[in-house]
């Protein structure tokens, strides 16, 4: 007879979790988004949840339910040389080319942006992002206690500040919602949808869905239904936590526009507000904390992708992938937090729908057995779409790459695929894709 696991372990696990997905970069969208979408905020709330809450929690169960050993292993049931090329390419992005390298311009959005004149701020942002790193370097390679410290006393502490900051602005909003602008006038769900892709939540559950596993194994949970049903448990645990704090700091930026303005990237908006409920000392407060915080978000995904490397090439020791992260992550800082999130755009529209049709593959594969052409077909299709959906958000950012016969793909595409407009024209070839697959098992067999 199973022994029955208490809500405490769910709770620990679920915590831990959430700590692993939750940085100040996830504070910079959802405020965002709530200037913008102003009177559609509902609408543009529900379509962000789905990709920046659904999607994670999806993708640490299809880790958990199908028994695979982490990202690589899971890509390997396509090919191995998708699990190979994938698995890179998705730590590339959580870590040195756009995730680490945001961990250092949020906490210089919010903490010195505000206080330094145009003319100087790049200066300034070669200091901080040099110190950044640097500090990043120096705990990176031995980082245990660091985050153990971090993790126990500073991340609670950027919480208790954030829930102060939730409470007084839902106690006494600073205005009433404004006019939606831009795509959230008319497109406010799959906008917020598209938006919730800027998280990289859902990539990230992919990488650190194994840590999950290992962590509910290191707790005495061994049985298969019992590991997927504490990840069921403790990933509730973890999204409903986020879920809340996604939707007041939503309703936060909704309710901003006419007291604090509006500003080109979420980490000043966040920094204004913080200034007008409690004057300068409340932003440099604020600051403080979510530079500690992103601290410990940098030196786990550090950590993280320099040991992924190492075991990709042995030969490269783990301390030279972390000088050579860090120093990467370091040059990309230096364009900025706009210019790192108008460029990380058509990587996600790439890399999204490929990850999202990897992870319902992954939960249903009991329905086809887990049949490899399966997984290969419907990738397959899906590949010749998002790289698509990638090239137009390109061409969107910097109109001059424009190439004509992607131009015509593209056109073809809008003509010929539902939902494509939308950015979800991957979803009937991925469908289509995946019973061709079946029906191609079915004949070998």
């Amino acid at each position: 007879m199973n022994k029955k696991v208490p809500f405490s372990t769910y709770a620990i696990i679920g915590t831990m979790l959430f700590g692993m997905f939750f940085g100040a970069g996830n504070l910079i969208f959802p405020i965002k988004l709530g200037q913008m979408a102003g009177t559609e905020f509902w609408f543009a709330l529900i379509g962000f949840l789905v990709t920046a809450i659904g999607l994670p929690f999806m993708g640490i169960l299809a880790i958990g339910l199908s028994g695979s050993n982490g990202l690589r292993d899971l890509g390997n049931r396509v090919h191995p040389m998708f699990g190979l090329i994938f698995s890179v390419a998705l730590y590339l992005t959580i870590g040195p080319l756009f995730a680490i390298p945001r961990t250092a311009t949020v906490p210089f959005s919010v903490g010195i942006e505000p206080f330094i004149a145009p003319e100087h701020m790049k200066l300034w942002l070669v200091g901080f992002s040099l110190v950044f790193f640097l500090i990043v370097y120096y705990f990176s390679l031995n980082p245990a206690k660091v985050m153990d410290y971090i993790g126990k006393y500073l991340t609670p502490a950027f919480l208790v500040f954030l829930f102060i900051l939730i409470i007084v602005s839902v106690v006494n909003p600073m205005g009433s919602f404004e006019k939606p602008v831009g795509d959230y006038i008319n497109e406010a769900f799959m906008t917020g949808f598209k938006e919730g892709y800027n998280t990289l939540d859902a990539l990230a559950s992919l990488a650190f869905g194994i840590v999950v596993i290992n962590a509910i194994k290191s707790r005495g949970i061994t049985n298969t239904k019992d590991i997927a049903m504490a990840t069921w448990k403790s990933g509730i645990f973890a999204m409903t936590l986020m879920m809340i704090i996604y939707a007041f700091i939503t309703y936060m930026g909704a309710t901003s526009v006419e007291a604090v303005g509006t500003f080109d990237n979420g980490g000043l908006i966040f920094a204004a507000v913080a200034k007008h409920f409690f004057g300068s000392f409340g932003g440099i407060l604020l600051a403080i904390i979510i530079i500690l915080a992103c601290l410990k978000t940098s030196i786990g995904l550090i950590t993280a992708c320099s040991e992924f490397f190492h075991e990709l090439l042995p030969k490269i020791s783990y301390k030279k992938f972390v000088l050579i992260l860090t120093f990467v992550s370091f040059v990309i800082a230096n364009f900025g937090l706009s210019n790192i999130i108008k460029f990380t755009v058509p990587v996600l529209m790439f890399l999204y729908p490929l990850a999202i049709v990897l992870i319902l593959l992954a939960l249903l594969s009991p329905l086809f057995k887990g049949r490899q052409s399966v997984y290969a077909i419907s990738m397959f299709f899906t590949f010749f779409v998002s790289i698509i959906d990638g090239y137009k958000a390109l061409v969107e950012q910097l109109p001059q790459v424009k190439v004509g016969f992607l131009q015509s793909i593209e056109k073809f595409y809008s003509a010929i695929l539902p939902l494509y407009d939308i950015g979800l024209g991957w979803v009937a070839p991925a469908a289509v894709g995946a019973i061709i697959g079946y029906i191609v098992s079915l004949i070998k067999k």
